[in-house]
């Protein structure tokens, strides 16, 4: 059999399996998300069947899943929301620094991977996954919530501090001179200022750029710009999200709302493929002698970036349950995590323990926030109608 015929084998069985995973997550009503990773996990390299051949194309998809995902979150606001988002959000996104940051870094220096080790798990534990919390929104519904806002304002924080953090981390990694971090760091916020004065100044005319009378036409620009947009911001150390969430807040009107309904279905199945290629890459036989640990971050980090959210929804003035779903809208870890520890073991800065650790940690707390989201109402509710039974639900 050749390499292409095992591929496309591959490829369209992980396509029927993802069909089957959403109906069944469809019958009990909950998001499909965690078992697109069981699956990926289950078929993935150490797994029971490992589908190798499709994994350069799963690579590449899962990130054009991300890029998707972020680009339409982008549309539903626009640029004036969300430099008043981030006005009123700076505060949240310093108290989600310290308090999601801090177990990473306390495990790190407990297990004695030193300094580097701890800079790299405070990154690991610190930000949130775009890509799984902008799914589980648009699953449940909760994109026009109130406390939605709140959510994208922390998310955009995260994505900006990375540009920050990666740069600084690779300096540390490759033990470079100040000087060659500093320039690095440069590069990056000055990419993130262009972008957002683009964004902010010129969104009309990035929409009349993309837009055309022709499906085909504006689907090939949409994507287009969507992908060199992210490109350019991932060459640059700045996130290939964030890059891709501006440019949908770069686009504006009609030509947001026709764009949103264009690429939905393209980011249903690039973001499905996304979820399980994370799995497929994860090795669960590194799981075990680390698990304990793993556990041990999720549950710090899972009542931190709750809590997180629940203080950022309450300065704005939202009702305890609206409180109760920023936070747990938080909870997910993904992507993000897994390109830090990948980057810090590639250049040889750290135990190899670190890895499987930042593994374990990742795919419960992907499979944790979907879950977290969705039981977070009715858990609420129950603790309301128990403790104060004349409130009335928000």
């Amino acid at each position: 059999m050749t390499e292409t015929a095992l591929a496309l084998i591959e490829l369209g069985a992980i396509l029927f399996a993802l069909g089957t995973f959403g109906r069944l997550a469809g019958r009990f009503g909950m998001s499909p998300i965690p078992l697109y990773l069981i699956g990926g996990l289950a078929f993935g390299e150490g797994g029971f069947i490992s589908l190798s051949a499709a994994n350069e194309f799963g690579h590449v998809a899962g990130e054009i899943g991300v890029v998707l995902l972020l680009l339409l979150l982008g549309l539903e606001y626009t640029a004036p929301e969300l430099m008043t988002g981030l006005r009123r959000s700076w505060a949240a996104g310093l108290v989600d620094i310290v308090a999601n940051a801090t177990p990473g870094v306390v495990v790190a220096l407990i297990l004695g991977w030193g300094a580097v080790g701890a800079v790299t798990m405070g990154g690991v534990t610190y930000i949130s996954s775009s890509g799984i919390v902008a799914k589980v929104l648009n699953d449940l519904g909760r994109l026009g919530n109130r406390e939605t806002p709140v959510i994208l304002s922390i998310l955009v924080f995260e994505d900006l501090a990375m540009a920050v953090y990666l740069p600084i981390l690779t300096t540390i990694l490759a033990g470079l001179s100040f000087a060659s971090g500093a320039k690095s760091l440069a590069i990056a916020l000055t990419a993130i200022t262009v972008v957002l004065v683009v964004a902010l100044r010129y969104g009309r005319y990035v929409s009349a750029i993309v837009d055309s009378s022709d499906r085909e036409v504006f689907l090939l620009k949409l994507l287009g710009a969507a992908l060199l947009v992210a490109g350019v911001a991932s060459a640059l150390n700045v996130s290939a999200a964030v890059g891709a969430f501006l440019l949908g807040i770069a686009i504006s009107g009609s030509t947001a709302h026709e764009a949103a309904k264009l690429l939905e279905p393209l980011r249903d199945l690039f973001a499905a493929i996304f979820f399980v290629a994370f799995g497929l890459t994860t090795d669960p036989r590194a799981i075990p002698p680390v698990l304990g640990w793993a556990v041990a971050l999720a549950v710090v980090t899972v009542l931190t970036k709750v809590g997180t959210g629940w203080w950022a929804a309450k300065r704005q003035g939202i009702r305890p349950m609206g409180r109760a779903r920023a936070g747990a809208a938080l909870v997910a870890r993904g992507e993000f995590s897994i390109v830090i520890a990948g980057l810090a073991v590639t250049m040889g800065g750290v135990d190899g323990d670190l890895a499987a650790l930042a593994s374990a940690y990742v795919l419960l707390m992907a499979i944790l926030g979907p879950i977290a989201a969705r039981v977070v109402e009715p858990a609420v509710g129950l603790v309301q109608r128990r403790w104060k039974p004349a409130a009335v639900t928000p």
